[in-house]
């Protein structure tokens, strides 16, 4: 696939544009996305993703844009995994829900950064060395039968890796947010805030996540190009699917497990790819493995389709058969907390009423007693005395 240089440059061009403008006017202002607005933005996203690839079939037909869609879907699933682990950090860290946009916007600048230095990487390394499709292959292989061992997602599945381990003990941090800002002076001393932890803990995930989907990737396309593009777009969006479908991450119990399956496939393909086209000495006396197949990319998309869908589908019929989990100590959810600030309303009304009637039945009692005593108005000393109030003020009519 030749793409001349000022396709490139018109491309990262474009891609860097709608990444300032979500960064610099949508996140302008930390606040919580609305349904509205994250649906709009992940619609917009995904039909740019699906233009971009009918361009490319217009332009360099079907093998290529097969091959974009392939590498974007199984991209696209491998973030949605991430944003599973973002919300086990955010919910450990606390962050509160109008800095998470913030901080999230950090995190897919972060995974743009290492996916950008791990494509040049493979690219040069593909270039330079067939027998590295090997260790690709060997490295998804092993992480697929890493995700199958650990069954379903589970917030207790994460643990802390060191750097955060070491954030934790060695930098002066305190407990308090103060905004979306990494570091706050207090008695003159300079602390790092809990956002700091959460931007390291996130930095550190998407370098991760970025040793699993670069090799996925090339194992479906070796165009620098379609792998640029397909992990960009792949990350565009993901900031409002994480306010949009919320929870429901958490219900998607078996995606590490079709994770599993598609990585396994793509493993396979590519160590038939690099027996295919072998030149290690002591693997067949360095030709060819001539019955090594090519898998072709429309299995693989079928494959990658096929497997995410039925992943899909096993998780929510699992989460309607399965008791929803309590909301943790302290926490409520939104309808418990209208429930409890419709409860605490009532109340408050109903005290009011309370002290209104008992203020209706005091004064009913004092004419009572006025009545029985003289039958007649008695004067303003007696009715203060008898009421236990103090005389209020008189008007300058009633003076007059």
């Amino acid at each position: 696939m030749h793409v001349a240089d000022y396709v490139w440059f018109i491309t990262v061009g474009a891609l860097l544009a709608l990444l300032a403008f979500d960064v610099f006017i949508i996140g302008r202002r930390p606040h919580e996305p609305t349904t509205r607005e994250s649906a709009t933005a992940i619609a917009f996203y995904v039909g740019l993703a699906i233009v971009f690839g009918l361009g490319v079939w217009a332009f360099s037909g079907g093998q290529y844009a097969g091959e974009f869609f392939a590498g974007w879907l199984t991209e696209y699933s491998l973030s949605v995994d991430n944003l599973f682990i973002f919300l086990i950090i955010m919910a450990r860290f606390q962050v509160p829900r109008k800095y998470q946009q913030t901080a999230l916007l950090v995190g897919i600048i972060l995974a743009l950064f290492f996916r950008g230095i791990f494509i040049a990487v493979g690219a040069a390394a593909i270039n330079q060395f067939s027998w590295i499709f090997y260790l690709f292959g060997a490295f998804l292989v092993y992480t697929a039968v890493h995700l199958a061992s650990q069954g379903e997602n589970d917030d207790e599945d994460y643990k802390e890796n060191a750097v955060i381990r070491f954030a934790r003990k060695r930098l002066n941090a305190t407990d308090e947010y103060n905004g979306v800002k990494l570091t706050v002076v207090k008695s003159g001393k300079r602390f790092v805030t809990p956002m700091a932890i959460v931007i390291v803990a996130l930095g550190t995930t998407d370098l991760l996540f970025a040793l699993d989907s670069i090799p996925a990737i090339y194992g479906l396309t070796q165009e620098p190009f379609l792998v640029f593009t397909a992990n960009v777009f792949a990350l565009m969006g993901l900031r409002q699917l994480y306010f949009l479908l919320g929870d429901l991450l958490r219900r998607l119990v078996y995606l590490s497990m079709g994770l599993s399956v598609v990585l396994a496939f793509i493993g396979i393909k590519l160590i038939l790819h690099a027996m295919h086209e072998n030149e290690l000495p002591f693997i067949n006396g360095g030709e060819h493995i001539s019955w090594a197949p090519e898998i072709p990319i429309w299995v693989s998309l079928g494959v990658i389709i096929v497997t995410l869908g039925v992943t899909t589908i096993l998780s929510l019929r699992h989460s309607r058969t399965t008791p929803t989990e309590p909301a943790p100590e302290g926490q409520l959810s939104s309808a418990d907390s209208s429930a409890e600030e419709s409860t605490t309303t009532s109340q408050d009304g109903a005290e009011q009423d309370g002290a209104e009637q008992d203020g209706a039945v005091e004064a009913e009692t004092s004419r009572s007693v006025a009545a029985q005593a003289g039958g007649g108005e008695l004067d303003e000393a007696t009715r203060a005395e008898i009421e236990g109030i103090h005389e209020p003020e008189q008007t300058d009519s009633k003076q007059s």
